[in-house]
């Protein structure tokens, strides 16, 4: 299997983990006289099963991620690390700069003028390096994903 496969798989498992605690608990409580629509049983112990499927599929990838190496020597699970930071940093300038473009409305001249205290072309201009770094990295961390057996 590859690394690529095992994630779809591992997706998969989170999502029937969800759907299987919604599940659960429209089945946990029911009317005195009344059947649940599925045997909570049945359903914690698919639950449960499922959950050992992912814990050990997990460390199969971690271990995979930590083996494996990219072009310039970095690790698969420190790259994923990089590739999140360059997303959230990348995610607080844009809000920065979403902030930094709101109109502020002014009835007469004696209201406070608000001014931006950062440059927006710098900013934008930081976005948009961010956003090619993260591309190219996870162009290469994809691409490895299928190529990779875990």
């Amino acid at each position: 299997m590859k690394l690529a496969e095992a994630l779809l798989l591992r997706a998969e498992y989170q999502t029937k983990l969800e759907n299987l605690e919604n599940r659960l608990l429209s089945n946990l409580k029911i009317q005195e006289g009344d059947s649940p629509n599925e045997d909570p049983i049945v359903l914690l112990s698919e639950m449960e099963a499922t959950n050992r499927k992912l814990t050990e599929l997990v460390k199969k990838i971690n271990t995979c991620n930590a083996r494996e190496k990219l072009s310039d020597g970095r690790p698969l699970s420190d790259a994923l690390v990089d590739r999140e930071a360059l997303l959230k940093e990348r995610r607080i300038l844009a809000t920065l700069v979403g902030r930094a473009n709101e109109q502020d409305y002014r009835v007469s001249r004696t209201e406070i003028k608000m001014t931006v205290t950062l440059s927006v072309k710098e900013l934008q201009s930081r976005i948009d390096s961010l956003s090619k770094e993260y591309r190219q990295l996870d162009t290469e961390l994809q691409g490895k994903n299928w190529t990779v057996d875990l």
